[in-house]
């Protein structure tokens, strides 16, 4: 595996109880920019390289609050699905959702679950060079 053909990890997804409110935090620390909202309230940031989901805790859910899921960029979802399941993972489950970030969502040795994508996770695209 080649540098460039690396995968890249490039999106964190947190369960929070005020996504606004720490949408509102990174973006005035970190220069964070906001680049999608989801009608549950869900803000999706960016710094132009690593997307940061704020997910809204649903107070009805068994989702706690905390880290969710990371994810990963990566060129062909077919050749790690089969990498995983060659190490005796489960084969990724295609992510039937309307966000448009992830197509696959996977699950490592220890139960934390990932995602796999090959077009991305969204937000402002990286600069010239830095993927």
């Amino acid at each position: 595996m080649t540098a460039t053909s690396r995968p890249k990890l490039r999106h964190l997804a947190i369960v929070v109880r005020d996504p606004e409110r720490l949408a509102a935090f990174y973006g005035e620390i970190f220069a964070m920019e906001l680049f999608h909202r989801d009608p549950d309230g869900s803000c999706f940031l960016s710094d132009g390289y690593l997307s940061l989901a704020l997910i809204k805790h649903r107070l009805d859910g068994e989702t706690p609050v905390g880290m969710n899921h990371f994810g990963f960029h990566v060129a062909d979802t077919e050749a790690i699905s089969a990498a995983l399941v060659a190490k005796g993972a489960d084969k990724p489950a295609e992510r039937f959702t309307d966000r448009p970030f992830a197509e696959y969502r996977a699950m490592d040795p220890e139960g934390n679950w990932f995602d796999l994508s090959e077009h991305g996770f969204g937000g402002p695209k990286p600069p010239e060079g830095a993927a």
